[in-house]
C-alpha cells in the first residue's frame, strides 16, 4: 500500500497521514478486533480468552508484528489470534461461527464510525474553508479503508485467519484438522500472494464494494439535513 501511494500522484502528505492512520489501526483497532474475539466466546462459554490475558484492549497483548507490517505495506493484515476451546461451546460449529465473525465485524463498526467522524469533519471544512479539517478527515477515512479491507481479508477461509474458523463451523472435523495441519505453508504462502499482488484485485473489489456501502450509509444523515454529499 504504502509503495502504490508513493510511486502514484499522492503528495506527501497524504502519504504521512495514510501511515498514521496505520499505526492507528495497529495500535488501537487490532486490540477492538482481538478483544471482540475473546468478548465474543467468553460469552458464548469459553473461558480460554481470559484466561490466556485477551481480554485486554492493551495492543501489546495482541499484536503479531509480521501482520503489522503486512498492514503498512499492504493494507491487509492480522493479530495475533485469539485462542478458543470449542469444547466449551455449547453450539461448537455455531458459536465458533460468531466467534470468527466478531473480529471482521468489529472492523466494520469502526470503519462506519470513522467515516461518520469523516463526514463531519469534511462537512466542517466547508463551511470554514479551514483545510486541517480536511486533513484530519482523510485521517479518519483512511482508518475506515484499512478496517474494511481488514474485515475483507479476514474472512479469507484460510490460516491464521477468521475465516478459516469459519471452516471448522463448515467442514466435518477431519477436514479441518486435516487442513491445518498445512497451517505453517499456507501461512507462507499467503506472505507470498500478498507480496506478488496476486490478491490485489479481488481484495481491492470486495473492499471498495463494502467501502461504497458504508459511505452510502454514513453520508445518508448529511444528505437528508444538509443537502450535502459527502
Amino acid at each position: 500500500m504504502i509503495n502504490r501511494l508513493l510511486s502514484g500522484n499522492i503528495d506527501f502528505i497524504s502519504v504521512i497521514i495514510y501511515i498514521l492512520s496505520s499505526l492507528a489501526v495497529i495500535f488501537l483497532t487490532l486490540p477492538v478486533h482481538e478483544f471482540a474475539h475473546g468478548f465474543a466466546a467468553t460469552k458464548l462459554g469459553d473461558p480460554t480468552p481470559r484466561y490466556q490475558g485477551r481480554m485486554t484492549l492493551n495492543p501489546f497483548a495482541h499484536i503479531d508484528w509480521i501482520g503489522a507490517a503486512c498492514i503498512l505495506l499492504f493494507g491487509f493484515g492480522w493479530a495475533k489470534p485469539v485462542q478458543v476451546n470449542s469444547n466449551n461451546f455449547r453450539n461448537p460449529k455455531r458459536d465458533m461461527a460468531v466467534t470468527a465473525l466478531a473480529g471482521p465485524l468489529s472492523n466494520l463498526i469502526v470503519a462506519f464510525a470513522a467515516l461518520l467522524i469523516n463526514n463531519i469533519l469534511s462537512l466542517i471544512a466547508l463551511k470554514t474553508l479551514f483545510s486541517a479539517f480536511y486533513y484530519i478527515g482523510f485521517f479518519f477515512y483512511y482508518i475506515a479503508l484499512i478496517n474494511v479491507s481488514l474485515a475483507v481479508f479476514n474472512l479469507i477461509p484460510i490460516p491464521p485467519l477468521d475465516g478459516s474458523r469459519l471452516l471448522s463451523a463448515l467442514l466435518p472435523y477431519r477436514y479441518y484438522y486435516a487442513l491445518m495441519r498445512y497451517e505453517r505453508y499456507i501461512f507462507f504462502g499467503l506472505i507470498a500472494l500478498l507480496w506478488i499482488g496476486v490478491l490485489d484485485i479481488p481484495l481491492n473489489f470486495l473492499s471498495g464494494a463494502v467501502m461504497s456501502f458504508l459511505k452510502s450509509i454514513a453520508g445518508l444523515p448529511f444528505k437528508l439535513i444538509f443537502r450535502i454529499n459527502l
